[in-house]
């Protein structure tokens, strides 16, 4: 009976340590997908080209590119992402691989032109050695009444 207990409780411990590292990492990425947002508004190219992975692809709503073209759009300011503004966030982590998925307003300067558009953005990023890259950015145009199920 002594070697249950102390069995269950073991397992007690370690399922409440993997939750805190997964609760932890979720944050992490939070906060990564916030930080690359500003980044972009910044159009700070040098920090994005850390954070993106050599082999990324950006979907967009006119075509699907990678690293390379995202970052000259950026630094050319042909696609200028003025704002983000994040209504909704959800994060699922696959060992060294997080998916976040976030709703989002953003404000734009396309083409001479200032828009808005509603979003749902997937950005998918994989952790190598200490750093986390981005993958993939994924834009899917929604309506304003679209919800992320958590």
């Amino acid at each position: 009976m002594k070697t249950k207990l102390i069995g269950l409780f073991i397992i007690l411990i370690c399922a409440q340590w993997s939750f805190a590292q997964n609760s932890e990492m979720e944050q992490e990425i939070i906060q990564l997908s916030k930080e690359k947002w500003q980044l972009m508004a910044d159009k700070d190219v040098d920090k994005l080209a850390e954070l993106f992975h050599d082999d990324s692809r950006f979907i967009h709503m006119s075509g699907t590119w990678g690293k390379e073209r995202e970052l000259e759009i950026i630094k050319s300011g042909s696609i200028w992402y003025k704002q983000a503004d994040v209504h909704d966030v959800v994060v699922k982590t696959f060992d060294n691989t997080a998916i976040l998925w976030n709703r989002i307003t953003l404000v734009a300067h396309v083409r001479g032109n200032d828009v808005s558009n509603e979003f749902t953005v997937t950005e998918v990023y994989q952790k190598q050695g200490n750093d986390w890259k981005l993958l993939d950015l994924t834009f899917s145009s929604v309506r304003d009444t679209h919800t992320i199920e958590h």
